[in-house]
């Protein structure tokens, strides 16, 4: 029977050192492999009997437990930084950022205040002043690395209310402002907030301009607290017209919030940087750096113009916070909603400082390139027709004559060979079919090879 003492999971015993190992051993090979599998999900049942129980009251051990992970559930789990995982948005971490990943776990580091992460802080900091220079805002802003573009956007939206109670406002219900093609995170971000979502149709192209959200702030008035503008919509790829929105927010003074979770990466690359401009006026913004800034699951840059009216905001109180909240260090749980967390920026500060700025930019306008690239060869096969022209990195389009459920069975099929991972879409109501290029490994004839499947 296996030994019982409350300090055994955290002394350094001979165990530990062969659990280290073996976790050690695991990941240097994962990071290193250069043939992993795309993978596919089993179902609910296969997994039960594959795996068996793994929690019981004794253990199994550490040496059984990873290898039911290495041979049972991580084949279960389809690779996100797969060359020809196309679907949703994909994620493809740089090797130093998700190698620093497990450094981050192993020095037991928190993230939430300066008292107890100083050094974390200052280089996550460093990161987000390098993001707000290359977004133009001024020298002043700042904010925090959150979970994700949903936390986000809602940390940003109630700081824009909070902003504009704190002006004397109180209309009886308070409106957001944005793209009838927002990300669904506004929705959500509504729902918790109990606020009305004012979303505003767009022309063909998907853009959201600024004489539609000068008519919506006509009609609505200062029930409005703030004006959502879509830096790449994630179905698409689209980036709004920043510019004249931003206008019409800075002459009715509403808070603009940028939602730049997806593409307002792509500012790094000179061939689309003139699609954002308009996004230094913006009262804060968001980029998700586990998508196009290549550092791993999950991390949401939240960047205020403003830091103070995010920290106004969000700031919590309580007793044992004092310590924390009485002084004017800068500690990032004070600017979102959330107390405790991992300084899961410190993955992305690690790939900057280890390659340099440059090369994030080459992977992204390569992105942009080879999305136009295969875009046009969508248009010369007579099968096939582009639904909307790509600005960033997504190319969506149709197969003619499918309906579907044949889109259902060849996304289905491509899985199932393993030679992609490319699921539906749709839009107004047609189905459709959509690449997300995004890794820098993907290649002309990875798509290629995609599309002849279709033929």
């Amino acid at each position: 029977m296996t030994e019982r003492f409350p300090a055994r999971m955290h002394d350094v015993t001979d165990e530990t050192r062969a659990i280290v190992d073996l976790v050690l051993e695991y990941s240097r090979g994962r990071l290193l492999a250069e043939d992993t599998p795309l993978d596919k999900p089993l179902p609910p049942s296969e997994l039960r009997r594959l795996a068996g129980r793994t929690i019981d009251a004794d253990g199994i051990g550490a040496r059984k437990a990873i290898g039911v992970f290495e041979h049972i559930l991580a084949p279960s789990c389809i690779s996100t930084d797969d060359p020809r995982y196309l679907s949703f948005i994909p994620s493809a971490p740089s090797k130093a950022a998700a190698a620093f990943d497990l450094v981050v776990s192993a020095s037991a580091l928190y993230g939430g205040s300066w008292l107890e992460g100083a050094g974390a802080v200052h280089a996550e900091n460093e990161v987000l002043r390098w993001l707000a220079d290359e977004f133009g805002l001024p020298a002043g802003a700042g904010g925090v690395f959150v979970q994700g573009g949903t936390l986000g956007n809602l940390s940003a939206l109630v700081a824009a209310r909070e902003t504009a109670r704190a002006r004397g406002i109180r209309p009886d219900r308070w409106r957001v402002v944005c793209s009838a093609e927002a990300h669904s995170s506004i929705a959500s971000a509504a729902r918790v907030m109990d606020v009305e979502v004012v979303a505003v149709p767009v022309a063909d192209d998907g853009m959201l301009r600024g004489e539609a959200v000068s008519a919506a702030l006509a009609e609505h008035g200062e029930s409005v607290f703030a004006v959502v503008a879509t830096a790449g919509s994630t179905n698409f790829g689209i980036v709004d017209d920043i510019a004249s929105v931003s206008a019409v927010t800075r002459e009715h003074s509403v808070w603009l919030h940028v939602d730049g979770a997806y593409g307002l990466a792509a500012m790094l690359s000179p061939i689309a940087r003139h699609r954002f401009a308009g996004v230094e006026n913006a009262d804060s913004v968001i980029v998700d750096p586990h998508k196009w800034l290549f550092a791993p699951f999950d991390a949401c840059a939240l960047i205020y113009r403003d830091p103070e009216l995010g920290r106004r905001a969000h700031t919590q109180h309580a007793e044992y916070l004092d310590t924390l909240t009485e002084t004017s260090d800068w500690s990032p749980s004070d600017y979102a909603v959330h107390l405790t967390r991992r300084p899961r920026g410190l993955p992305l500060w690690f790939s900057l400082a280890t390659y340099g700025t440059d090369v994030y930019r080459d992977a992204i306008t390569r992105s942009i390139e080879l999305a136009e690239r295969i875009a046009a060869e969508i248009e010369r096969r007579p099968e096939l027709t582009l639904v909307r022209r790509p600005q960033l990195g997504v190319v969506v389009f149709e197969r003619v004559g499918w309906e579907r459920s044949d889109y259902a069975r060849w996304s289905s099929d491509l899985l199932e060979r393993q030679h992609a991972f490319v699921t539906p879409s749709s839009h107004t109501g047609r189905t459709n079919a959509r690449f997300a290029i995004l890794n820098p490994r993907t290649t002309y004839d990875d798509l290629t090879g995609i599309l002849d499947t279709m033929a």
